[in-house]
């Protein structure tokens, strides 16, 4: 399901351009950005919407303020992300699982999406769940591929077992593979970005279609071979999403 440009607020749009930017290299670590007036220009938006952006990018740590020079990019960024493979019902629990509902068990064909983050092959059938995760209120919504069968009886038939095994699971994707996967090393690598839920998410998660949320895309890799890739949506009001930031 991609996420539109269109549903994002400008500042948040904004944001992301200006760490892709920093990111990239475009404003390299220790350098100093352009005045307000002459960025707002280059970056063709107004000076209120670009102050909110980088007091944003300063409160996570992209940015700091010298007096005399101005805004300077620091010189180890955080990536942005979170690296815990652990079930989000867990992470987002405090200490309690959330309960997990599964609206969908099912078979789908690729997508852009799984083509570019699982390297799905055309003609390929992906495991797909999707699960509202509960505590007082909805919390989340889970959308999870595994990779192609073949893909995974090379690279984690365990886990290929495991999913087989558990059709209408109450739990996460992610939570079978954590199972499956002791003595098998797992990497992951996670993008957060801000948006709205949107009107199928809204009706799922009983919130309205513009409620502010967290978008969070996943990628777990065994060997450097992707074998489950994942989306999930956290509104605003779930609860709070620990995150480890590294350089």
């Amino acid at each position: 399901m991609a996420v539109s440009g269109q549903q994002r607020r400008p500042v948040v749009v904004l944001y992301e351009r200006i760490a892709d930017a920093i990111h990239d290299g475009t404003y390299p670590p220790g350098s100093t950005l352009p005045s307000e007036p002459r960025l707002a220009v280059e970056l063709g938006v107004s000076r209120p919407a670009l102050r909110e952006a980088l007091l944003l990018l300063q409160e996570d740590g992209l940015l700091s303020v010298r007096r005399g020079v101005g805004r300077t990019v620091n010189a180890s960024p955080p990536r942005r992300g979170y690296e815990q493979i652990q079930p989000l019902e867990e992470l987002l629990g405090a200490g309690r699982a959330l309960h997990v509902r599964p609206l969908l068990r099912t078979v789908e064909e690729p997508t852009d999406f799984t083509t570019q983050h699982l390297l799905a092959p055309a003609g390929a059938e992906l495991l797909f769940w999707e699960s509202v995760l509960t505590g007082d209120d909805a919390a989340a919504l889970s959308q999870e591929w595994a990779a192609a069968e073949e893909t995974l009886r090379r690279y984690h038939p365990d886990f290929a077992e495991a999913l087989r095994s558990a059709p209408q699971a109450a739990c996460s994707m992610v939570a079978v593979l954590a199972a499956a996967s002791r003595g098998t090393a797992l990497t992951a690598h996670s993008q957060i970005s801000a948006t709205l839920l949107g009107r199928r998410r809204g009706e799922q998660l009983g919130r309205p279609a513009d409620t502010p949320a967290v978008l969070i895309t996943q990628v777990v890799r065994v060997d450097g071979a992707p074998v489950l890739a994942a989306k999930h949506m956290l509104p605003t009001g779930a609860p709070a999403l620990p995150v480890l930031q590294s350089n």
